[in-house]
């Protein structure tokens, strides 16, 4: 009887637990239900997947296709602020140093703000120019590839995807103005590359006029720095950025030696002992993150995931990095993702919405939520600007897309105080990304007015 008895119980508190579970589930598909979210043919144009989960218990609120692995585009990059916030410290290392023989050697760091337009302070160029020693800057002799995995070839002249370096100038990027004069058949060029100027490897500027152009353009010729400006004469002026090719460290170098009162030269090392340098910081590190959160910067990114593992490996490989994190601090992660870059430019990253879900609770638990909100939009700012007006300060999230891909991951606060975690990751839509965003913003508007 008594062992009858014990089995009873059992039962019931299973089916506690059960209902339990089952009624959390139910009240957040009442609210998917009312906003439509599954049932709207747009969405359901595409494969969707939904994890919210509730921090203070431990509970997930809701999960639909929440295993499953999707591309997730910019929302990669929670993963790589993850490395920066964990392994760079609170300022960046721009370059590391040491003086040896009446000559100041620099090592690389891959640091992306030296001369970058976003930054008014340059604390780096300031000591090299400084210094009366010559310089050397030391190559590491790095593999790293210009292009992440999987990246699209059709989009180096994107100003989204500028080239990776060990050593970056500039935003590795040339800013070229075209002003119109009076007479047409007397158009000049005036070339601003922000404080350098034209002094990159390989550089050849080559002017068209074409009447029949419906917008003027700049195109780079791939492995060179030859840029054909065509223009129809229809404005008075245009401005566009556009990557240049680095050669490796070459481009760098000659920014290095432009600039600088005294041309470095650049030596090749196998071996580096790097207990002979001395870290020069650059940066506070939240600067560089929040500008590559709330504009979804792909070069900070690559350079941040660079970046640490340099300080953590001692070599600047992002396949070695992400092998290293997925080995270490992530190696809990519910789902294994194929992660591959730094920026979710690469459509081979897969990873799962619970995969988010998981990084941005680490992140909460480790670095803290306040932390977290200086550095992530909240609505009506980056790359939420359009969206979530009304809940801005309650909502805080990176959005990642490409196109026909459209991934949200973040955090809220409801009308009834509590903290969710979310994410929702959309894949291989037809049809207009703005109405899937607002789709999707309505749908989480739901979810934090009803809980």
């Amino acid at each position: 009887m008594q062992k009858l008895k014990t089995i009873l119980l059992k039962c019931l508190l299973g089916s506690i637990v059960l209902l339990s579970s089952c009624r959390s589930s139910r009240n957040i598909s009442k609210e998917e239900t009312k906003n439509d979210l599954l049932k709207d043919s747009l969405i359901n144009s595409g494969h969707l997947g939904i994890s919210i989960y509730e921090p203070s218990t431990g509970n997930y609120i809701y999960n639909y296709n929440a295993e499953k692995y999707f591309i997730p585009a910019s929302t990669t990059k929670l993963f790589t602020l993850y490395a920066g916030l964990k392994h760079l410290g609170d300022s960046i290392t721009a370059i590391e140093y040491k003086i040896e023989r009446d000559t100041l050697f620099v090592l690389p760091t891959g640091d992306p703000t030296y001369l970058h337009k976003d930054f008014t302070v340059h604390p780096v160029h300031d000591f090299l120019n400084s210094s009366k020693l010559p310089v050397v800057i030391i190559d590491p002799q790095s593999d790293l590839t210009p292009y992440g995995k999987g990246w699209a070839w059709d989009d180096e002249q994107e100003s989204y995807m500028p080239q990776r370096s060990v050593l970056p100038g500039c935003g590795n990027m040339l800013k070229l103005e075209w002003i119109k004069k009076v007479d047409p058949q007397k158009d000049s060029f005036a070339y601003d590359l922000a404080v350098i100027n034209t002094d990159i490897p390989d550089f050849l500027l080559i002017k068209k006029t074409d009447l029949t152009l419906a917008e003027n353009k700049i195109v780079r010729l791939p492995g060179t720095n030859h840029f054909t400006v065509t223009v129809n004469n229809k404005l008075n002026s245009f401005t566009q950025e556009i990557p240049f090719e680095t050669f490796g460290m070459q481009a760098g170098a000659m920014i290095y030696q432009q600039l600088l009162y005294h041309a470095p030269t650049i030596q090749q090392k196998n071996t580096i002992n790097r207990k002979e340098f001395t870290p020069k910081y650059s940066q506070r590190s939240d600067s560089l993150y929040k500008l590559m959160m709330y504009r979804s910067d792909n070069f900070f990114a690559e350079q941040t995931l660079l970046m640490a593992s340099h300080k953590l490996l001692g070599v600047m490989s992002d396949e070695l990095m992400i092998d290293t994190l997925l080995k270490t601090d992530f190696k809990d992660i519910p789902q294994t993702p194929r992660w591959v870059d730094g920026s979710g430019l690469s459509r081979y990253n897969l990873f799962s919405p619970k995969d988010f879900i998981y990084i941005i609770n680490k992140m909460q638990k480790e670095f803290g939520t306040e932390k977290l909100k200086t550095i992530l939009p909240t609505g009506g700012t980056g790359t939420l600007k359009d969206y979530f007006i009304s809940d801005s300060s309650f909502i805080y999230a990176k959005t990642g897309s490409l196109s026909n891909n459209f991934t949200l991951s973040g955090f809220m606060t409801t009308k009834k105080n509590k903290e969710f975690i979310f994410s929702v990751m959309l894949n291989n839509y037809q049809g207009s990304s703005k109405a899937v965003r607002k789709a999707i913003e309505k749908y989480l508007q739901g979810v934090r007015m009803s809980n």
